[in-house]
């Protein structure tokens, strides 16, 4: 367990660090503790075989692991055996090493001149203290600074002191660094400002929550309503003025000070000292606003996409309602037109025709009536949209987001003033000047009239319409927004990049000119289309047929015999219970201690292990945490909500997969499937039964609503990526994330898809990742 505040690794953690593995595989013990013809000629000086093999150990020992051999608890019998056959003495010999502590001080003194290294005095203390801070400015997990710390220690042969006090120099860093982060985000808040922050967490509303409390509350689902609340948490934030300058802090390290926010109470919160208390509150709010921008435009975007789903419901409700009507009319057509066919085919009177079929009164009646039943020559339903329009109106969204945009989408935003200053003014006319040139040609008949009025009501759900279109592509930014926000925020800015441009250190697998890379390209496929065509008859598996390029469909390549292998060793295998594997595969693995607690920032140890373990297959299994907690006796429902709470956030999630996909990469099974270069991404469809912004209705799955699953696997099938997206969006897109974002050990070189994960600007990305080439198949 901790013993002490400074302490960061239990006695368990601590012995690992300073442990030799029993089980070094040949490669690490050939690497580590083979001794050279220099190494042999300083050991030959020793004049007993227990000096000798003592001197051996402890240079070896030194070189592997960077501890001196009085911080080594045990050197196992391989290692000793290896060492002792190469200067030919016995290994038994090395428990009468060091009868004395000034022989092995004195081998140590030689062993450090000979080899070039140093002890750890007050200056190596606070060289790496130094280094060490802009480390923990980014990412303060205890495990993470330890194993950098040690690692920049041997790198430069410094011998490594006493594991606490590595322990106590990381506790020291840390603190410094936060106290770093406290001031940079406490700086620029203003008295006043501090004050609104204690009020969110100290006042109650009439509700009986905090303002805090009610700016966490999670709309969940797609409504005007919910619109409404969003954009009034949304303004209780910026009413803070919060314009704090985060340049200098790391985003992980916000993101984790985020967290915190999210988790702790208003009650906790006060606790802590100002300084804490503020910048917590403050990286929360950030961090918050965001998102909450980004869930006013995902509801505005599906309110719009309501009014047009309603109009299409309400054309085809039209069409079932008038269908015998209509199809009578269609008769009388036919009738009608086959009876004047053949009068003029004869040269028969035409009014004679129509008479003997119908009478001219009955012939206007039929008219008037099919005109009732007609529709826009093009089947639109945007005249059906029009009740809609009250409905998107209890929401102010165009005036509660600030916009920006190209110049192509300027006069869009110019549509948008003008609607916000009839609103505002309550006026009911548009301006014969109100830009126009961004209305589809689709929505002008409704737009304006014949006598070129604008009809506002149209006016505006065109604009509303259209605005969403062009933040989706891009052309149109909101300000604040995560998601949405201006492409120049994504990229480095002009000021780095000329920095690191003119040292020359870009690391960029293309050439900086674009002329020079679109010539590289050019050149890359026309060597690509000769080889082709020298070699057409001779490709294997496609042909060139009629000016189109036939590919073969892969074969089938497993055998029958070995499927049949397959089932019969499935009937072999013992069942086992979810609950034991999950646990073995944690104990193999170690991949629960990753769940590192976000206030303490330890891993669970003990029973908090099995509390993790339940969590995760509750929340794994969606069986919930009620149900599990029924389902364990010595486990309850609050420990659960706790682990989830604190130890399954997004960052942890992702380092257990990185665990588990590091141990599989290592098996020697795995290295059959393949070497973990290629790789593959699909999406699996999951109904979901509760309102979610992220679930929404595919007519092609149906009338239920759910989201896609979108898995990255690599070829020694291991899931190393996962994104929940909307099952109305493209997965393209989510290619590159994955590809970028996945933060496993895996080399990826080549990445298949399905049709739904192509586009031509996904395929031409890939070329940029150097080893990455995306390929698809049609599905």
């Amino acid at each position: 367990m901790y013993r002490r505040t400074r302490e960061l690794l239990t006695e368990e953690q601590r012995e690992q660090f300073t442990k030799i593995s029993p089980t070094l595989d040949e490669w690490e013990l050939g690497a580590h503790y083979t001794l050279t013809e220099q190494d042999r000629a300083l050991i030959r000086r020793r004049r007993r075989d227990e000096n000798r093999i003592g001197f051996a150990v402890q240079l070896c020992v030194l070189r592997h692991t960077g501890w001196p051999l009085s911080e080594i608890k045990e050197v196992p019998d391989r290692v000793l055996h290896y060492i002792a056959n190469q200067i030919d003495v016995d290994p038994d010999t090395f428990q009468r090493y060091a009868a004395r502590d000034t022989t092995r001080w004195e081998h140590m003194r030689e062993i450090r001149e000979e080899y070039g290294y140093r002890p750890f005095t007050v200056r190596e203390y606070r060289q790496l203290a130094k280094a060490l801070l802009p480390q923990a400015m980014e990412k303060d997990h205890a495990m993470h600074l330890i194993h950098w710390a040690l690692n920049w220690l041997r790198e430069r042969k410094i011998i490594l002191p006493a594991i606490t006090t590595v322990e106590r120099l990381i506790w020291e860093t840390r603190r410094r660094a936060e106290e770093k982060i406290y001031r940079l985000l406490n700086a620029a808040l203003t008295s006043n400002q501090k004050k609104q922050l204690d009020e969110l967490i100290r006042t109650r509303m009439e509700n009986g929550k905090t303002p805090l409390g009610w700016i966490k509350e999670d709309t969940g689902q797609s409504s005007p309503r919910a619109c409404k609340k969003a954009i009034e948490q949304r303004n209780q934030i910026l009413k803070l003025g919060l314009e704090v300058d985060t340049q200098g802090i790391h985003p992980q390290r916000l993101r984790q000070l985020a967290r915190l926010g999210r988790n702790y109470d208003p009650q906790a919160l006060r606790r802590f000292s100002e300084p804490k208390r503020y910048a917590i509150l403050v990286a929360y709010l950030l961090e918050l606003c965001q998102d909450i921008t980004d869930q006013i435009i995902e509801i505005s975007r599906r309110q719009i996409a309501n009014l047009h789903t309603s109009g299409r419901k309400a054309q085809d409700e039209i069409q079932k309602q008038n269908g015998k009507a209509l199809n009578e009319k269609i008769v009388r057509f036919v009738d009608l037109t086959t009876v004047l066919l053949e009068a003029k085919k004869k040269g028969q009177d035409l009014d004679e025709a129509i008479t003997s079929t119908i009478t001219w009164e009955r012939l206007a009646q039929e008219r008037d009536e099919a005109r009732e039943l007609t529709r826009p020559a093009n089947y639109d339903y945007l005249d059906l949209v029009k009740n809609r329009y009250n409905y998107l109106r209890q929401y102010t969204f165009l005036d509660a987001m600030q916009f920006q945009s190209t110049k192509a989408a300027a006069p869009l935003l110019e549509a948008v003033d003008v609607i916000r200053d009839l609103n505002g003014s309550g006026k009911r006319k548009v301006p014969e000047d109100a830009p126009l040139e961004f209305i589809p040609d689709r929505w002008l008949p409704y737009v304006m009239d014949d006598q070129g009025r604008i009809n506002k009501v149209y006016y505006e759900m065109a604009t509303m319409t259209e605005l969403h279109n062009r933040i989706r592509s891009g052309d149109v930014s909101v300000v604040g927004s995560r998601q949405h926000k201006d492409f120049e925020e994504y990229l480095v800015s002009k000021e780095e990049w000329e920095q690191v441009r003119t040292t020359g250190n870009v690391r960029l697998a293309v050439p900086l000119l674009v002329e020079e890379c679109l010539d590289e390209r050019t050149q890359a496929l026309r060597k690509r289309l000769e080889y082709v065509s020298e070699n057409l008859n001779q490709l294997e598996d496609a042909r060139l047929e009629d000016g189109s390029l036939h590919v073969d469909r892969l074969e089938k390549e497993t055998p029958p015999e070995a499927e049949k292998l397959s089932d019969i060793l499935y009937t072999i295998l013992p069942r086992v219970k979810l609950t034991e594997l999950l646990a073995e595969v944690a104990h193999w693995t170690g991949f629960d201690e990753a769940f590192i607690h976000a206030s303490t920032d330890h891993p669970p140890k003990g029973g908090e292990k099995a509390v993790v373990l339940a969590a995760l297959m509750a929340m794994g299994t969606n069986i919930g945490l009620t149900k599990m907690s029924e389902a364990t006796p010595d486990i309850s429902y609050r420990q659960m909500a706790n682990a989830v709470q604190w130890r399954m956030y997004d960052d942890a999630m992702k380092q257990a997969q990185k665990v588990l996909v590091r141990f599989q990469q290592k098996l020697p099974l795995a290295r059959y499937w393949g070497d973990g270069t290629t790789s593959s991404s699909d999406g699996m469809r999951v109904q979901v039964g509760v309102s979610s912004l992220h679930a929404e209705t595919n007519p092609h799955y149906g009338r239920g609503k759910g989201s896609t699953f979108y898995r990255f696997v690599s070829d020694q099938q291991v899931a190393f990526h996962d994104l929940v997206i909307n099952s109305t969006a493209r997965e393209a897109p989510y290619v590159i994330d994955g590809y970028l974002n996945h933060e496993t050990d895996l080399q990826i070189e080549e990445h298949y898809t399905d049709t739904a994960g192509y586009t031509d600007q996904v395929f031409g990305l890939a070329t940029y990742f150097n080893r990455f080439y995306s390929s698809w198949t049609d599905s």
